[in-house]
Protein backbone atom coordinates (compact mmCIF):
# COMPACT_ATOMS: atom_id res chain seq x y z
CA UNK A 1 0.00 0.00 0.00
CA UNK A 2 2.76 2.45 0.95
CA UNK A 3 4.68 1.30 -2.11
CA UNK A 4 1.77 2.15 -4.40
CA UNK A 5 1.00 5.42 -2.65
CA UNK A 6 4.50 6.85 -2.28
CA UNK A 7 6.68 5.41 -5.04
CA UNK A 8 4.72 7.11 -7.87
CA UNK A 9 5.58 10.44 -6.22
CA UNK A 10 9.33 9.91 -6.66
CA UNK A 11 9.29 12.13 -9.76
CA UNK A 12 8.41 15.07 -7.51
CA UNK A 13 10.19 13.92 -4.35
CA UNK A 14 13.36 12.05 -5.27
CA UNK A 15 13.76 10.63 -1.75
CA UNK A 16 10.72 8.42 -2.37
CA UNK A 17 12.65 6.56 -5.07
CA UNK A 18 13.98 4.42 -2.25
CA UNK A 19 10.62 2.61 -2.18
CA UNK A 20 11.67 0.92 -5.41
CA UNK A 21 14.27 -1.13 -3.58
CA UNK A 22 13.17 -4.50 -2.20
CA UNK A 23 15.91 -4.39 0.44
CA UNK A 24 14.56 -1.14 1.90
CA UNK A 25 10.99 -2.40 2.03
CA UNK A 26 12.10 -5.74 3.48
CA UNK A 27 13.89 -4.02 6.36
CA UNK A 28 10.89 -1.87 7.21
CA UNK A 29 8.44 -4.74 6.84
CA UNK A 30 10.52 -6.55 9.47
CA UNK A 31 10.54 -3.52 11.77
CA UNK A 32 6.81 -2.94 11.28
CA UNK A 33 6.06 -6.57 12.20
CA UNK A 34 8.15 -6.21 15.35
CA UNK A 35 6.39 -3.00 16.37
CA UNK A 36 2.97 -4.55 15.79
CA UNK A 37 3.95 -7.56 17.91
CA UNK A 38 5.21 -5.43 20.78
CA UNK A 39 2.13 -3.18 20.72
CA UNK A 40 -0.59 -5.80 20.29
CA UNK A 41 1.12 -8.70 22.10
CA UNK A 42 0.55 -7.66 25.75
CA UNK A 43 -3.06 -6.64 25.02
CA UNK A 44 -3.79 -9.91 23.20
CA UNK A 45 -2.28 -12.04 25.97
CA UNK A 46 -4.37 -10.18 28.54
CA UNK A 47 -7.55 -10.67 26.51
CA UNK A 48 -6.84 -14.37 25.99
CA UNK A 49 -6.31 -14.73 29.75
CA UNK A 50 -9.56 -12.89 30.53
CA UNK A 51 -11.45 -15.10 28.08
CA UNK A 52 -9.75 -18.15 29.64
CA UNK A 53 -8.45 -19.27 26.26
CA UNK A 54 -6.04 -21.69 27.89
CA UNK A 55 -4.02 -24.60 26.52
CA UNK A 56 -5.29 -28.11 27.20
CA UNK A 57 -2.47 -30.54 27.97
CA UNK A 58 -2.57 -34.19 26.92
CA UNK A 59 -2.41 -36.39 30.00
CA UNK A 60 -0.19 -38.81 28.05
CA UNK A 61 2.49 -36.15 27.67
CA UNK A 62 5.47 -35.47 29.95
CA UNK A 63 4.46 -34.60 33.52
CA UNK A 64 6.52 -31.40 33.34
CA UNK A 65 3.93 -30.03 30.91
CA UNK A 66 1.01 -30.34 33.31
CA UNK A 67 1.93 -27.03 34.96
CA UNK A 68 1.44 -25.31 31.57
CA UNK A 69 -2.27 -26.12 31.64
CA UNK A 70 -4.24 -22.91 31.16
CA UNK A 71 -1.43 -20.88 29.54
CA UNK A 72 -3.09 -18.64 26.91
CA UNK A 73 -3.04 -20.17 23.44
CA UNK A 74 -4.06 -18.99 19.95
CA UNK A 75 -1.18 -16.50 20.10
CA UNK A 76 -0.63 -17.31 16.44
CA UNK A 77 -3.31 -14.69 15.79
CA UNK A 78 -0.65 -12.12 16.68
CA UNK A 79 1.75 -13.74 14.21
CA UNK A 80 -0.84 -13.57 11.42
CA UNK A 81 -1.53 -9.88 12.04
CA UNK A 82 2.18 -9.11 12.18
CA UNK A 83 2.71 -10.85 8.84
CA UNK A 84 -0.30 -9.66 6.86
CA UNK A 85 -0.33 -5.98 7.83
CA UNK A 86 3.36 -5.22 7.06
CA UNK A 87 3.12 -7.20 3.82
CA UNK A 88 0.11 -5.16 2.69
CA UNK A 89 1.93 -1.96 3.67
CA UNK A 90 5.34 -2.58 2.11
CA UNK A 91 4.98 -5.18 -0.68
CA UNK A 92 4.10 -4.66 -4.33
CA UNK A 93 0.47 -5.79 -4.26
CA UNK A 94 0.40 -6.38 -8.02
CA UNK A 95 2.73 -9.35 -7.46
CA UNK A 96 0.80 -12.62 -7.75
CA UNK A 97 3.31 -14.57 -5.65
CA UNK A 98 2.67 -12.35 -2.63
CA UNK A 99 -1.06 -13.06 -2.85
CA UNK A 100 -0.56 -16.81 -3.26
CA UNK A 101 1.55 -16.96 -0.08
CA UNK A 102 -0.96 -14.78 1.79
CA UNK A 103 -3.78 -17.06 0.58
CA UNK A 104 -2.10 -20.13 2.07
CA UNK A 105 -0.98 -18.31 5.23
CA UNK A 106 -4.41 -16.90 6.06
CA UNK A 107 -6.24 -20.02 4.85
CA UNK A 108 -4.19 -22.39 6.97
CA UNK A 109 -4.44 -19.89 9.82
CA UNK A 110 -8.24 -20.07 9.65
CA UNK A 111 -8.13 -23.86 9.76
CA UNK A 112 -5.86 -23.65 12.79
CA UNK A 113 -8.10 -21.03 14.42
CA UNK A 114 -11.16 -23.30 14.17
CA UNK A 115 -9.10 -26.20 15.54
CA UNK A 116 -7.84 -24.13 18.48
CA UNK A 117 -11.29 -22.70 19.15
CA UNK A 118 -12.83 -26.15 19.42
CA UNK A 119 -10.04 -27.28 21.73
CA UNK A 120 -10.69 -24.32 24.00
CA UNK A 121 -14.50 -24.47 23.99
CA UNK A 122 -14.63 -28.25 24.41
CA UNK A 123 -11.78 -28.25 26.95
CA UNK A 124 -9.84 -31.05 25.29
CA UNK A 125 -6.72 -31.31 23.14
CA UNK A 126 -8.31 -32.94 20.08
CA UNK A 127 -9.92 -30.07 18.14
CA UNK A 128 -11.29 -30.80 14.66
CA UNK A 129 -10.80 -34.27 13.21
CA UNK A 130 -7.60 -35.00 11.26
CA UNK A 131 -9.71 -35.77 8.20
CA UNK A 132 -11.44 -32.38 8.33
CA UNK A 133 -8.15 -30.57 8.86
CA UNK A 134 -6.49 -32.43 5.99
CA UNK A 135 -9.40 -31.76 3.63
CA UNK A 136 -9.32 -27.98 4.07
CA UNK A 137 -5.54 -27.77 3.98
CA UNK A 138 -5.45 -29.90 0.83
CA UNK A 139 -8.09 -27.69 -0.79
CA UNK A 140 -6.18 -24.48 -0.01
CA UNK A 141 -2.88 -25.96 -1.20
CA UNK A 142 -4.57 -27.25 -4.35
CA UNK A 143 -5.89 -23.75 -5.08
CA UNK A 144 -2.39 -22.32 -4.66
CA UNK A 145 -0.91 -25.03 -6.90
CA UNK A 146 -3.46 -24.42 -9.64
CA UNK A 147 -2.87 -20.66 -9.57
CA UNK A 148 0.88 -21.12 -9.91
CA UNK A 149 0.51 -23.73 -12.65
CA UNK A 150 -1.81 -21.43 -14.63
CA UNK A 151 0.55 -18.46 -14.27
CA UNK A 152 2.65 -18.44 -17.50
CA UNK A 153 6.05 -17.30 -16.11
CA UNK A 154 6.01 -19.96 -13.40
CA UNK A 155 8.22 -22.97 -14.05
CA UNK A 156 7.27 -26.55 -13.23
CA UNK A 157 10.83 -27.83 -13.17
CA UNK A 158 12.34 -29.33 -10.03
CA UNK A 159 15.78 -28.09 -8.98
CA UNK A 160 18.14 -30.39 -7.08
CA UNK A 161 20.61 -28.84 -4.62
CA UNK A 162 24.29 -29.28 -5.51
CA UNK A 163 23.38 -30.18 -9.14
CA UNK A 164 23.09 -27.24 -11.54
CA UNK A 165 21.95 -29.24 -14.59
CA UNK A 166 19.54 -31.66 -12.89
CA UNK A 167 16.14 -30.00 -13.43
CA UNK A 168 13.45 -32.51 -14.45
CA UNK A 169 10.21 -31.13 -15.86
CA UNK A 170 7.20 -32.26 -13.82
CA UNK A 171 4.47 -30.60 -15.87
CA UNK A 172 0.97 -31.19 -14.46
CA UNK A 173 2.46 -33.44 -11.78
CA UNK A 174 4.00 -30.36 -10.21
CA UNK A 175 0.61 -29.56 -8.67
CA UNK A 176 0.44 -32.65 -6.37
CA UNK A 177 4.13 -32.17 -5.60
CA UNK A 178 3.46 -28.57 -4.52
CA UNK A 179 0.55 -29.74 -2.37
CA UNK A 180 2.82 -32.30 -0.69
CA UNK A 181 5.45 -29.65 0.08
CA UNK A 182 2.97 -27.09 1.42
CA UNK A 183 0.83 -29.43 3.53
CA UNK A 184 3.80 -31.52 4.65
CA UNK A 185 5.73 -28.48 5.84
CA UNK A 186 2.70 -27.18 7.70
CA UNK A 187 2.18 -30.45 9.56
CA UNK A 188 5.89 -30.72 10.36
CA UNK A 189 5.95 -27.27 11.96
CA UNK A 190 2.78 -28.15 13.86
CA UNK A 191 4.43 -31.27 15.31
CA UNK A 192 7.51 -29.25 16.33
CA UNK A 193 5.42 -26.80 18.34
CA UNK A 194 5.65 -28.64 21.65
CA UNK A 195 8.07 -26.63 23.79
CA UNK A 196 8.37 -22.92 24.57
CA UNK A 197 10.00 -21.28 21.57
CA UNK A 198 10.97 -24.59 19.95
CA UNK A 199 9.04 -24.07 16.70
CA UNK A 200 9.33 -20.31 16.29
CA UNK A 201 13.15 -20.29 16.59
CA UNK A 202 13.85 -22.61 13.64
CA UNK A 203 11.01 -20.91 11.75
CA UNK A 204 12.74 -17.51 12.07
CA UNK A 205 16.00 -19.07 10.87
CA UNK A 206 14.34 -20.89 7.96
CA UNK A 207 12.37 -17.82 6.88
CA UNK A 208 15.48 -15.67 7.02
CA UNK A 209 17.21 -18.21 4.78
CA UNK A 210 14.37 -18.14 2.27
CA UNK A 211 14.45 -14.35 2.34
CA UNK A 212 17.92 -14.65 0.80
CA UNK A 213 16.76 -17.33 -1.64
CA UNK A 214 13.80 -15.19 -2.75
CA UNK A 215 15.99 -12.17 -3.37
CA UNK A 216 18.56 -14.26 -5.27
CA UNK A 217 16.13 -16.05 -7.61
CA UNK A 218 14.17 -12.85 -8.19
CA UNK A 219 17.25 -10.99 -9.38
CA UNK A 220 18.13 -12.11 -12.93
CA UNK A 221 21.81 -11.19 -12.64
CA UNK A 222 22.32 -12.92 -9.31
CA UNK A 223 20.42 -16.01 -10.47
CA UNK A 224 22.51 -16.22 -13.63
CA UNK A 225 25.74 -15.78 -11.68
CA UNK A 226 24.79 -18.50 -9.19
CA UNK A 227 23.41 -20.71 -11.98
CA UNK A 228 20.08 -21.21 -10.24
CA UNK A 229 16.55 -21.10 -11.63
CA UNK A 230 15.50 -17.46 -11.82
CA UNK A 231 11.87 -16.66 -11.00
CA UNK A 232 10.78 -13.24 -12.21
CA UNK A 233 8.86 -11.46 -9.46
CA UNK A 234 9.88 -13.85 -6.66
CA UNK A 235 12.16 -11.20 -5.17
CA UNK A 236 9.08 -9.45 -3.80
CA UNK A 237 8.65 -12.40 -1.42
CA UNK A 238 11.68 -11.05 0.45
CA UNK A 239 9.35 -8.38 1.85
CA UNK A 240 6.91 -11.03 3.05
CA UNK A 241 9.76 -13.11 4.49
CA UNK A 242 10.98 -10.01 6.33
CA UNK A 243 7.53 -9.60 7.84
CA UNK A 244 7.59 -13.26 8.90
CA UNK A 245 11.01 -12.83 10.54
CA UNK A 246 9.80 -9.73 12.40
CA UNK A 247 6.57 -11.44 13.44
CA UNK A 248 8.53 -14.47 14.64
CA UNK A 249 10.95 -12.38 16.69
CA UNK A 250 8.07 -10.39 18.17
CA UNK A 251 6.19 -13.54 19.11
CA UNK A 252 9.33 -15.13 20.55
CA UNK A 253 9.53 -12.19 22.99
CA UNK A 254 6.39 -13.59 24.65
CA UNK A 255 6.83 -17.27 23.79
CA UNK A 256 10.35 -17.75 25.13
CA UNK A 257 10.72 -20.04 28.16
CA UNK A 258 8.66 -19.87 30.32
CA UNK A 259 6.05 -18.97 27.71
CA UNK A 260 3.42 -16.31 28.38
CA UNK A 261 1.45 -17.53 25.35
CA UNK A 262 1.42 -20.45 22.93
CA UNK A 263 0.99 -20.00 19.18
CA UNK A 264 -1.52 -22.83 18.78
CA UNK A 265 -2.46 -24.37 15.45
CA UNK A 266 -3.46 -20.95 14.12
CA UNK A 267 0.23 -20.06 14.22
CA UNK A 268 2.02 -23.32 13.44
CA UNK A 269 -0.18 -24.33 10.50
CA UNK A 270 -0.06 -20.87 8.89
CA UNK A 271 3.71 -20.47 9.33
CA UNK A 272 4.44 -23.93 7.95
CA UNK A 273 2.11 -23.38 5.02
CA UNK A 274 3.74 -20.04 4.23
CA UNK A 275 7.24 -21.52 4.36
CA UNK A 276 6.28 -24.42 2.10
CA UNK A 277 4.65 -22.09 -0.44
CA UNK A 278 7.68 -19.80 -0.51
CA UNK A 279 9.90 -22.85 -1.10
CA UNK A 280 7.71 -23.87 -4.04
CA UNK A 281 7.68 -20.41 -5.63
CA UNK A 282 11.44 -19.86 -5.26
CA UNK A 283 12.15 -23.29 -6.78
CA UNK A 284 14.00 -24.32 -3.63
CA UNK A 285 11.63 -27.09 -2.63
CA UNK A 286 14.19 -29.82 -1.96
CA UNK A 287 16.51 -27.44 -0.11
CA UNK A 288 13.67 -27.13 2.40
CA UNK A 289 14.61 -30.61 3.63
CA UNK A 290 17.93 -29.11 4.74
CA UNK A 291 16.70 -25.69 5.90
CA UNK A 292 13.82 -27.21 7.83
CA UNK A 293 15.78 -30.23 9.01
CA UNK A 294 14.43 -29.88 12.54
CA UNK A 295 10.85 -29.96 11.23
CA UNK A 296 11.66 -32.98 9.06
CA UNK A 297 13.19 -34.94 11.94
CA UNK A 298 10.24 -34.13 14.21
CA UNK A 299 7.79 -35.41 11.58
CA UNK A 300 9.85 -38.51 10.81
CA UNK A 301 10.12 -39.37 14.50
CA UNK A 302 6.32 -39.55 14.69
CA UNK A 303 6.06 -41.59 11.48
CA UNK A 304 8.74 -44.08 12.61
CA UNK A 305 7.26 -44.33 16.09
CA UNK A 306 3.74 -45.06 14.85
CA UNK A 307 4.93 -47.48 12.15
CA UNK A 308 7.17 -49.42 14.54
CA UNK A 309 4.45 -49.70 17.18
CA UNK A 310 1.81 -50.87 14.72
CA UNK A 311 4.04 -53.40 12.99
CA UNK A 312 6.15 -54.70 15.87
CA UNK A 313 4.46 -53.41 19.02
CA UNK A 314 7.67 -51.60 19.98
CA UNK A 315 8.54 -47.93 20.35
CA UNK A 316 11.73 -46.48 18.90
CA UNK A 317 11.63 -43.37 21.09
CA UNK A 318 10.43 -42.93 24.65
CA UNK A 319 7.87 -40.51 23.23
CA UNK A 320 7.30 -38.78 19.89
CA UNK A 321 7.78 -36.15 18.54
CA UNK A 322 11.47 -36.47 19.31
CA UNK A 323 11.72 -33.41 21.57
CA UNK A 324 9.62 -35.31 24.11
CA UNK A 325 12.10 -38.20 23.89
CA UNK A 326 14.88 -35.90 25.06
CA UNK A 327 12.65 -34.51 27.81
CA UNK A 328 12.06 -38.00 29.18
CA UNK A 329 15.80 -38.65 29.02
CA UNK A 330 16.24 -35.82 31.51
CA UNK A 331 17.21 -32.91 29.28
CA UNK A 332 15.98 -29.57 30.59
CA UNK A 333 13.47 -27.86 28.31
CA UNK A 334 15.66 -24.76 27.64
CA UNK A 335 18.58 -27.04 26.72
CA UNK A 336 16.50 -28.90 24.11
CA UNK A 337 15.21 -25.63 22.65
CA UNK A 338 18.58 -23.90 22.33
CA UNK A 339 20.31 -26.98 20.93
CA UNK A 340 17.61 -27.36 18.29
CA UNK A 341 18.10 -23.67 17.40
CA UNK A 342 21.85 -24.24 17.02
CA UNK A 343 21.22 -27.19 14.72
CA UNK A 344 18.81 -25.03 12.69
CA UNK A 345 21.49 -22.37 12.21
CA UNK A 346 24.00 -24.98 11.03
CA UNK A 347 21.46 -26.44 8.59
CA UNK A 348 20.63 -22.96 7.27
CA UNK A 349 24.30 -22.33 6.53
CA UNK A 350 24.56 -25.67 4.71
CA UNK A 351 21.46 -24.78 2.68
CA UNK A 352 22.89 -21.39 1.71
CA UNK A 353 26.08 -23.11 0.58
CA UNK A 354 24.04 -24.90 -2.11
CA UNK A 355 23.82 -21.59 -3.94
CA UNK A 356 27.52 -21.88 -4.78
CA UNK A 357 28.31 -25.58 -4.47
CA UNK A 358 27.00 -26.85 -7.81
Amino acid sequence: MLYHLLYPLHTDFSVLYIFRYITFRTIYATITALVISFIIGPWLIQKLSELKVGQSIRKLGPESHFKKEGTPTMGGTLILLAIVIPTLLWADLTNIYVWVVLLVTVGFGMVGFVDDYRKVTMRNSDGITPRQKMFWMFLIALTAGLILYAYPPFQTTLAFPFFKDLRPELGIFYIPFAILVIVGTSHSVNLTDGLDGLAIGPMIIATGTYLIFAYAVGNARIAEYLQISGVQGAGELSVLCGAMVGAGLGFLWFNTYPAQVFMGDVGSLSLGGALGTIAVITKQELVLIIVGGIFVVEALSVIFQVTSFRLYGKRIFRMAPIHHHFELKGWAEPKIIVRFWIISIILALVALSTLKLR
